[in-house]
């Protein structure tokens, strides 16, 4: 038996009711510490408990305390262990879901913290989509913060609808968006491009099928789907030119694609998101014919307010 195999918590592995509290006890003895929570990511980002473990600096055994001891306290299975890796369960998915807003609230408390503390001399407030958020803003702000150290930055993520409205209402100071459309009242640039692509489990018979996808057959199939009001949705419905059919909605691509790994069905995500799952044939990429996916990456800001100082400089950026 490998290192990554074991038998996950379940609902009925702990006696009821442990580590819940009663109603009247603090949240903080309810809700997994963020130590846990970001395990959990990253076991959804990297598909194996001991790559998670080495990101995170902790040993293979002790993650996978971690892990049962989470799953305990919630009473319910989270982490799938097998030969192959480590995937999360239907419940574990909407739980990384859940933990992921938590770790960034996290974030940014640290970062105005950090702020606060040492009297920093500028601030910047990025609101971006999550895919962009997840897979491209975090290297832009790394080099940010080689030529701009004393720049304190926060970061709001959300759907493209989300980030036109933090910043119409002076919530965020440039924002970033991968829908088809520039949202009313801002003005915008590309910065990057993307394509959509139709993924599977291996298990499903798409991943065996030898002929493409039509757009009749992707619109008439229940699909895992970001919710409304996310670029990834609607540049998926622009393309069949009709309303996808979801079978699950979710907010957060980490989530969409852990269901899909799980073998829930079909999803459509960015390319950016499921490379590492496409090279280890954890998800395989669905043929598609007559529908354009393609689409464009921008940055955002409000009309007639073009950025300026450290949002300036990350925009440029994004260009290098």
């Amino acid at each position: 038996m490998s290192s990554e195999e074991g038998s996950p918590a379940g609902p009925h592995t702990s006696g009821a009711g442990e580590g819940t509290g009663g109603p009247g006890a603090s949240v903080s003895h309810r809700v997994p510490d963020l130590g846990a929570l970001e395990l959990l990511l990253a076991v959804a980002r990297f598909g194996s408990l001991g790559a998670a473990a080495r990101s995170l600096g902790i040993t293979q055994p002790a993650a996978s305390s971690r892990i049962r001891s989470m799953e305990r306290q919630l009473g319910l299975a989270l982490v799938d262990r097998s030969p192959r890796g480590s995937r999360l369960t239907e419940h574990g998915a909407l739980v990384t879901d859940w933990a992921r807003r938590v770790v960034e609230a996290a974030e940014a408390f640290d970062a105005g913290a950090h702020a606060l503390r040492d009297r920093r001399d500028s601030r910047l407030r990025v609101a971006a989509s999550m895919t962009i958020a997840e897979y491209l803003l975090p290297g832009w702000l790394l080099a940010l913060r080689a030529r701009r150290p004393d720049t304190a930055v926060s970061l709001l993520a959300g759907n493209s609808t989300t980030v036109a409205e933090q910043l119409l209402n002076d919530q965020a100071d440039l924002g970033f968006v991968e829908g088809l459309t520039v949202p009313r009242g801002l003005d915008s640039a590309v910065v990057a491009h993307d394509r959509l692509v139709v993924v599977t489990a291996p298990g499903h018979p798409w991943a065996r099928r030898g002929r493409p996808l039509a757009a009749e057959e992707l619109a008439a199939t229940p699909l895992i789907l970001r919710e409304e009001g996310s670029g990834t949705r609607q540049v998926l419905e622009s393309a069949l030119g009709a309303l996808a059919r979801p079978l699950i909605e979710l907010s957060s691509t980490t989530a969409v694609k852990a269901s899909a790994v799980s073998g829930a069905g079909p999803a459509v995500l960015s390319e950016l998101a499921v490379g590492d799952e496409l090279s280890l044939r954890r998800l395989v990429s669905v043929p598609v014919e007559g529908v354009p996916l393609r689409r464009r990456l921008r940055a955002v800001w409000p009309t007639g307010h073009r950025p300026e100082g450290p949002a300036r400089e990350l925009l440029s950026l994004t260009r290098g």
